[in-house]
């Protein structure tokens, strides 16, 4: 019997009994196993993200986090998101980030597709982050989501290689998409 058929609903305190070699993340309370590892192209697209947007941040006050970092958005919503960034230093914790990071970037897999697209954008959008993005390796291409007033995440935009991804939570920083996906392709268009 797994962790995840064990209760309905868990906590953040039943998540910190769990054994440290399983990775898992909680969404309104429902235990999400996070196996198989992540692939190659997986991470070297989490790691090229990471990057540049590291490289292009001036804010000093910004961190840029990577997973496995446990981002608690409330004690039944704990995720590590594989890319992030938080301005809020009161958030950040030597444990874990306690608050909506700014900016959450997940890279989509087959096998967690559906839950970075539907309830973890649903669990995002409650917990302020300003910006959501989704990057897919299989089509090259990024969507992107604001949160707009009204509290609601934007219908989104969708970017290719051909153009330049300028982050509206982060002023400055500007992604070329075809360098997310490790170059090789034609440059971005910066108008």
């Amino acid at each position: 019997m797994s962790i995840a058929d064990k209760k309905e609903r868990f906590r953040y305190e039943d998540y910190l009994t769990w054994p440290d070699e399983e990775r898992w993340e909680l969404i309104d309370g429902r235990a999400y196993g996070m196996t198989p590892a992540p692939t190659f192209k997986h991470q070297r697209i989490v790691g090229n993200t990471y990057h540049l947007i590291r490289s292009g941040l001036h804010d000093r006050r910004c961190v840029v986090g990577i997973a496995p970092t446990d981002v608690i958005l409330s004690p039944y919503d704990v995720v590590q998101p594989d890319v992030f960034v938080v301005c809020d230093g009161a958030k950040i914790t030597d444990q874990n980030i306690q608050g909506a990071p700014d900016l959450v970037v997940e890279v989509l897999s087959p096998t967690t597709s559906r839950k970075d697209r539907w309830e973890k954008r649903a669990l995002y959008e409650r917990a302020g982050v300003l910006e959501y993005i989704l990057i897919d390796p299989e089509g090259r291409y990024v969507e992107r989501y604001l949160l707009e007033n009204s509290g609601k995440f934007d219908r989104g935009e969708v970017f290719t290689s051909e153009h330049l991804l300028r982050l509206k939570s982060l002023e400055s920083v500007e992604l070329p998409v075809c360098e997310i996906f490790g170059g090789g392709e034609s440059a971005p268009d910066r108008h």
